[in-house]
């Protein structure tokens, strides 16, 4: 027997690991095809916490109907995808249109099957070695399964993103699944015989335990709710704000399964009234910062706030729904079917209902809204000195909603959600009484207009005339019209560079940007130039033109901070300058608060042949000017001699620890602004 629950547990570990491990290489893999946006994490969450509810109910269905035959059969099948999802595949392609239906599908086809019966795998065995050994259901099975889960996160941005290209990853994926399809088949196999036997015992009605009541197992589902709500909120958070890596990824999803394992495994390591306490400090401190909806956090400080928030939230949810599990077996897999409803639920709210349905960006507000509704509701037992703390908080955090909108609203004529993130224009007077508009997503400012006489036509923000870009418009050409690109639409005020005889071409991914650009702004209206426009990802269009015969190539298309990392890579750049005339410029925009890209922008130059310096401008305030660092990179030694060039521009710095990103390879850890 103590060999059999040794392979049993071997079978759990090995599958969970996979599980989670498939999970942030199936979705780096993907951004790129959705041009980097910091949604594409949160959509894949909740395609495999759906996925995860659909692996339970095959558990669940399974387990009353053994049918040992079809296991085989959808082991084999997973085999099968699990070889072709780690064979070389073609290039991406455009889907920006429908990129939520587009990632479940790509999902679906690639790793569905593979991760359907990975899912299945721990509560499906945890109802057999419990039925083999006439037990009770072994839960700490499942911690086992959610420290499987917690190494493969911990050693994914460490040892295997930084050293291995995604091809060999995919490879070697397929090989330990392999291994845990051979160990699932014997234990399969071995169970057979008495699997039948053992369910009509498990299945014989008992005057000893009375059935479940609805309450509790509705608290199954919203508990669990709750705790995805936090995580898909926090991690929208942290990626738009930050970057769409791994490593952004991973920690909310760590912190999340370090709470099921807590919860689950040492239940008394954090007393209930220690949690709630905690819970009810933390609520109250990030529910007052969010108050401030134009203020961010150093990203040591954010990252530190958010995940201590999320794990004492987590912790809460996910201890109080261990409390109210089943000790029979015949509701285990019940169990695990609302656990995992509640996290496809919570998950849907955030990553596909909240875009659909509200303009602004509640997330955070939201789930802190309906983790102390939930408090109220399981508390609600502990007296009237429980309910009153709870239900004032959950009063307080709606309040905080609505407070929330209001600052939004305020000097607000458009506000646009979508997958690829939160528009909005601000409108407010400055001195001298002109109008001022400006385009954020986010926290982050993607251009400003100042509309007064004299400045209505001057561009701002980061586009100043004494800036990277602003310099190389004004020093490319030598008096002859300018083939300008530019991808990144943002406010359209790169047009305002436009003379007669230039010609503009923007590349603009977010649909909802083009219209706001055009209406609410006049840069490209005012422009002397002709202006056109390309919608949808930037580089597979550009795949797909003839050479645009560029004589300078704008690259800032970053949403937030995040960095669209398919459009920093050799292979990006070699699409780049196979568009710009012989001596063209790529001008890269890498100012950012948490990532510095300066010594990748050097690596890249170094491949491309070209050579690359560094341009920082100071901010002007009267003139909207804020302080932007670009990077300039041609193959013309002559243009960084030129005198305004020269003077202005610094030499950049190069650091061998950062590698070379291609398609197949990228790490931003070394680059990361701790």
């Amino acid at each position: 027997m103590v060999q059999s629950r040794l392979l049993f547990g071997l079978t759990i570990f090995l599958s969970s690991f996979l599980l989670f491990l498939v999970e942030p290489i199936a979705a780096k893999e993907l951004l790129p095809v959705f041009g980097g946006s910091a949604a594409v994490w949160i959509t894949c969450l909740v395609f495999f916490q759906t996925a995860l509810l659909c692996a339970y109910l095959y558990a669940h269905w399974l387990a009353r109907r053994p049918r040992w035959q079809l296991h085989f059969g959808l082991l084999f099948l997973a085999c099968i995808a699990a070889i072709a999802w780690a064979l070389p595949k073609a290039g991406p392609t455009n889907v920006s249109n429908h990129p939520v239906a587009a990632i479940f599908g790509a999902l679906s086809l690639s790793i569905g099957m593979p991760f359907l019966v990975l899912g299945a795998t721990s509560p499906l065995l945890q109802v057999w070695l419990s039925r083999l050994e006439t037990s009770d259901v072994p839960y700490r099975l499942f911690a086992l399964s959610n420290l499987a889960s917690l190494l493969a996160l911990g050693i994914y941005p460490v040892l295997i993103e930084p050293i291995f290209h995604l091809r060999t990853q995919r490879l070697a994926w397929c090989c330990w699944f392999a291994a845990f399809a051979i160990l699932s088949g014997i234990l399969t196999w071995k169970t057979r015989p008495g699997m039948h036997k053992a369910l009509h015992t498990d299945q014989a009605p008992s005057a000893e335990v009375s059935p479940t009541p609805l309450r509790r197992k509705l608290l199954w589902l919203l508990l669990p709710m709750g705790a995805a709500m936090q995580l898909s909120a926090v991690t929208s958070y942290l990626t738009a704000n930050i970057a769409p890596i791994p490593l952004l990824w991973i920690l909310p999803l760590a912190v999340y399964l370090v709470t099921i394992i807590l919860a689950f495994q040492f239940p008394k390591v954090a007393p209930r009234w220690v949690v709630t306490r905690l819970l009810v400090i933390l609520l109250a401190s990030l529910g007052y910062m969010l108050v401030s909806v134009d203020q961010s956090l150093p990203i040591r400080i954010g990252i530190l706030f958010f995940l201590l928030e999320l794990f004492v939230s987590c912790l809460f949810c996910h201890a109080e729904a261990c409390a109210l599990r089943p000790a029979q077996s015949a509701e285990s897999t019940l169990f695990y079917l609302l656990f995992a409803a509640g996290g496809a639920l919570g998950s849907f709210m955030i990553g596909i209902a909240a875009p659909l349905l509200f303009r602004f960006n509640y997330d955070l507000a939201l789930a802190f809204f309906v983790t102390a509704v939930l408090a109220l509701a399981v508390t609600w037992v502990n007296g009237w000195g429980q309910r009153l703390l709870w239900a004032s908080a959950s009063i307080l955090l709606l309040v905080l909603v609505f407070l929330i909108r209001t600052a939004y609203e305020r000097n607000t004529p458009v506000a646009v959600r979508n997958f690829y993130g939160s528009l909005r224009v601000k409108q407010t007077v400055g001195y001298p009484g002109a109008t001022i508009r400006t385009l954020s997503n986010g926290n982050i400012q993607h251009g400003t207009q100042i509309f007064s006489p004299e400045l209505s036509r001057t561009p701002t923000t980061y586009y100043a005339e004494d800036s990277g870009v602003g310099l190389a418009l004004a020093n490319c050409c030598e008096g002859r019209p300018r083939n300008i690109g530019v991808i990144g639409l943002g406010a359209g005020t790169i047009a305002a560079y436009g003379r007669p005889g230039d010609r503009v071409r923007f590349y603009e991914i977010n649909p909802a940007v083009i219209p706001i650009a055009k209406n609410l702004f006049t840069y490209m209206r005012d422009s002397a130039a002709e202006i056109t426009i390309v919608d949808g990802d930037a580089r597979t269009s550009l795949v797909r033109e003839k050479p645009q015969n560029f004589d300078v190539l704008v690259v800032d298309a970053f949403s937030g901070d995040a960095i669209p990392l398919h459009l920093l890579t050799a292979e990006a750049v070699a699409i780049y300058k196979r568009h710009l005339v012989p001596g063209g410029i790529l001008a890269f925009h890498i100012s950012n608060q948490h990532v510095d890209l300066e010594p990748e922008i050097v690596q890249l130059a170094k491949s491309a042949g070209m050579q690359a310096t560094r341009i920082s401008s100071p901010i002007n305030d009267e003139r909207g000017e804020f302080s932007a660092t670009w990077m300039l990179v041609s193959d013309n030694a002559a243009f960084f001699t030129t005198p305004e060039i020269f003077n202005h521009s610094h030499a950049p710095v190069s650091n061998p620890k950062v590698p070379l990103w291609t398609d197949d390879y990228s790490s931003l850890l070394p680059i990361l602004r701790w």
